[in-house]
Formats: structure tokens, C-alpha cells, sequence
């Protein structure tokens, strides 16, 4: 069994580049798998490996300046949810896009999963969904509204653009594990919103401690690792992924005539060209090959 760690932790890095390689050489010796992204912002990942090398890579990071108090998700994997180990360098932690947006200077306010419920419930609240359109598709809150965007950058054109729709309402918005949320609670904040509040935890952590028989989600959270989808009690959901377009399946859609496994599915056999599902069999080949020589676990620093 594996321990996943979701984390994420905004934090002024003076140099990014001068914690990514003793961060990597760190996490790659207790065989810790994933991705971690530092900017100049902070942190952001999800990692796996064994109990002992989650707690070693997880002291790295509360090493880090201004990490101390930080705070993660922890959930399990059956099988190995990554392949190696990538820590990046980035202009953001989570893209947004807007350079003003600060979480640090303020932020909506946080509700517990256990309140969240009577929040969302109540006729004055307006509850928005941040995640993009194909998380959004295998599940959300009852009544969520869903701006259908594709990437977390399209968020401030779409409030701007419908904020007319909620005028005296209350705000309540959740992302998969809390970090859209910081931004996008702030972003508001600035754009004059008073009554802004957010998932503390994110959905992740309302699926880990709200009873399935007293919760108003539906369906299942997409997550960015092999496992792709996780349900109540951060039970593994049935999810596979589509290699060529990286959208969430269900396993009645691996029988359409369109799927070819790491190459293309329903959503995207219309999408790529002949040479990009080329490309994608050599890739998928090659992946294939890897595994069976067993060459994963290996580390980057890119």
C-alpha cells in the first residue's frame, strides 16, 4: 500500500532554483514518486511512496523558508499512483494568470467539511465549482455551478463575465484539495466581493470525513495521479485515463470503438491528426517497454 501526500503551501522562495535540487536529491533517495512544483509563490504536489519516505520527503519540506506550519492531504494508493519523481520550476504553484491575485494578503473564509453542508444549503449561497470541465464531468456538489473552463486561467474572464448572475449572493467555492481556492477567493476579494468562503481542504477532505449517507457530493473527485478519480473515504474510483488527451473515462467508454489504449478515446479520436496518434503509439510503446524492464521510480529535476 502506498501513502499519498496532496499538498500545497504559499510561501515566498527567494530562489526557487536552490531548494529544487536538495528537494529532489532528498525525496529520490527515500523513493518518494510524483511531482512538486516551486515558483516563487511556494509549493504544490502530490507525491507517494512508502509511510517512512512520505514523513522524510514531508520533513524536507516543512524545512523549507516559511513551510513550518504547512498542511497535506494524505490518502492510499494500491499500486504505485506515479512513475518517477519530477520537481519543476514555475512562474506559479497554480495558474491563474494574474500577477495582483496574493493569497497571503487575503483570502475567503475557510469552512470546515463539517459545516460545509449547511453552507451550500442555504438560499443566499451560490456555490461555484473552480476545477476545470473534464474534472467537473465524473462528479460535484448538488447545485454547483460549473463554469466550464479548461483551465484555471479562464476563471477571471468567466466571473467577470457572469458576476451579474450572483449579485447578492453569498459566494461559496471548492477545488480538488484547496489551492484554486486561495487564489480564486482572493481574486474575488479584489474584484469587490465581500462574502467569499471556501472548502477548507477542498474535496478531498470532505470526502475523508463526511459520511457517504449524509453528503451532498455526487459522483466521484478526478486526481492528478494513476488512481484519476476517488470517492467517498478517498476510496479508489473507477477512472482510467485517456493518454492522448488526458481526460477521465469511465470503464464502459474503453469499450467504444474509438479508445486505443495511450493513444485516443471518444473525446479526442476527432482532435488529433494521423501523426499525433502516431506519436502517441510510439509513446505508449515505449512506456510499455519501460515497465517491463521496471524502470520506474526514477528522478528529475526539470
Amino acid at each position: 500500500m502506498y501513502t499519498v501526500a496532496a499538498l500545497y503551501h504559499f510561501t515566498r522562495f527567494e530562489d526557487p532554483a536552490a531548494v529544487r535540487g536538495p528537494l529532489a536529491a532528498t525525496c529520490c533517495a527515500a523513493g518518494v514518486t510524483g511531482t512538486l512544483l516551486l515558483a516563487p509563490e511556494g509549493i504544490n504536489g502530490t507525491i507517494a511512496g512508502s509511510r517512512a519516505g512520505i514523513d522524510t520527503a514531508l520533513a524536507a519540506i516543512r524545512a523549507l523558508p516559511g513551510c513550518a506550519g504547512f498542511e497535506w492531504k494524505e490518502s492510499t494508493a494500491s499500486a504505485a499512483p506515479f512513475g518517477k519523481l519530477k520537481v519543476r520550476l514555475k512562474r506559479e504553484i497554480v495558474t491563474m494568470g494574474q500577477p495582483e491575485v496574493d493569497p497571503k494578503a487575503a483570502v475567503g473564509r475557510y469552512v470546515e467539511p463539517a459545516d460545509w453542508n449547511a453552507l451550500i444549503s442555504a438560499p443566499d449561497v451560490v456555490v461555484i465549482d473552480t476545477r476545470n470541465d473534464y474534472e467537473v464531468a465524473i462528479g460535484s456538489f448538488a447545485g454547483a455551478v460549473d463554469p466550464e473552463t479548461r483551465s484555471f486561467g479562464e476563471f477571471p474572464a468567466w466571473w467577470r463575465a457572469n458576476r451579474q448572475r450572483f449579485s447578492g449572493k453569498r459566494v461559496a467555492m471548492f477545488c480538488t484539495g484547496g489551492i484554486r481556492c486561495e487564489k480564486s477567493t482572493n481574486f474575488l476579494i479584489g474584484e469587490g466581493v465581500e462574502d467569499v468562503y471556501h472548502l477548507k481542504g477542498g474535496i478531498l477532505k470532505y470526502l475523508e470525513e463526511v459520511p457517504e449517507e449524509g453528503s451532498l457530493w455526487q459522483g466521484e473527485c478526478f486526481v492528478f495521479d494513476r488512481r484519476v478519480s476517488v470517492g467517498h473515504g478517498l476510496r479508489e474510483g473507477p477512472h482510467q485515463l485517456c493518454y492522448g488527451c488526458r481526460r477521465p473515462l469511465e470503464p464502459r467508454d474503453l469499450e467504444r470503438p474509438e479508445y486505443e489504449r495511450g493513444v485516443a478515446c471518444h473525446h479526442c479520436a476527432v482532435e488529433t491528426s494521423a501523426d499525433d496518434k502516431a506519436r502517441f503509439r510510439e509513446r505508449q510503446r515505449q512506456l510499455d517497454l519501460a515497465a517491463a524492464r521496471a524502470t520506474v521510480g526514477r528522478c528529475q529535476a526539470s
